[in-house]
């Protein structure tokens, strides 16, 4: 898969791309389909490996050349060692979990950096939905309220509060639409939010 092929299938993986060095040791916590991390193996000369449960989302993945292990996310990365990965990837798949903080805090323990991705509850459309009285359906919540596999819902302020409670220092924050930065009003205007993160670092007197 080159860039051209991932900008066409996923825009927003496409721009979280260019966050990932060549070269290095990744770990996609909820993989799915294993687009973004063959990508990164064929484009970026990156290796590593995905998570994910679903069976139809494993054989994806398996068939596109992923090394995958089928593990349930809400049980944690302790297969994984401190530092094990230069970056963890963990895209659309944390508003799914019944235990985020624990899940972020593991994601970081075993990534030097980890690139994180939501829908962001507070963009407009979402809140013009709630205003009419109706849960939101977008192409970022594609789901409706009684079959949504998303379990949390958060906006890009709520993150940045979990990241500053977790000890995490945030290196880069965005807001996308269609794949493209949003720079004026993010919060508002911005379909799903990117963050790249890192445990901060302890300042020694």
């Amino acid at each position: 898969m080159n860039f051209n092929d991932l900008s066409t299938l996923r825009p927003d993986l496409a721009f979280i791309a260019h966050w990932v060095r060549e070269g290095s040791h990744v770990l996609d916590v909820g993989c799915g389909d294993g687009a973004m991390l063959h990508y990164l193996q064929s484009g970026k000369q990156c290796t590593g490996y995905g998570i994910e449960i679903a069976d139809a989302s494993l054989l994806a993945s398996a068939k596109r050349g992923i090394n995958v292990i089928q593990q349930d996310m809400e049980k944690g990365l302790s297969i994984f060692g401190d530092n094990s990965f230069d970056t963890v990837l963990c895209l659309s798949s944390l508003q799914m979990m019944q235990h985020v903080e624990p899940l972020l805090r593991d994601i970081v323990r075993v990534g030097n950096e980890a690139i994180v991705s939501f829908p962001n509850f507070a963009y407009w459309p979402h809140r013009v939905a709630l205003i009419k009285g109706r849960m939101p359906v977008s192409k970022s919540l594609p789901y409706q309220w009684y079959d949504t596999p998303n379990v949390r819902c958060a906006t890009i302020y709520d993150f940045e509060e979990l990241a500053a409670e977790c000890g995490l220092e945030v290196l880069e924050r965005v807001a996308l639409v269609n794949g493209k930065p949003v720079s004026f009003l993010p919060n508002l205007r911005g379909s799903l939010a990117v963050f790249r993160l890192r445990k901060k670092t302890l300042v020694v007197p």
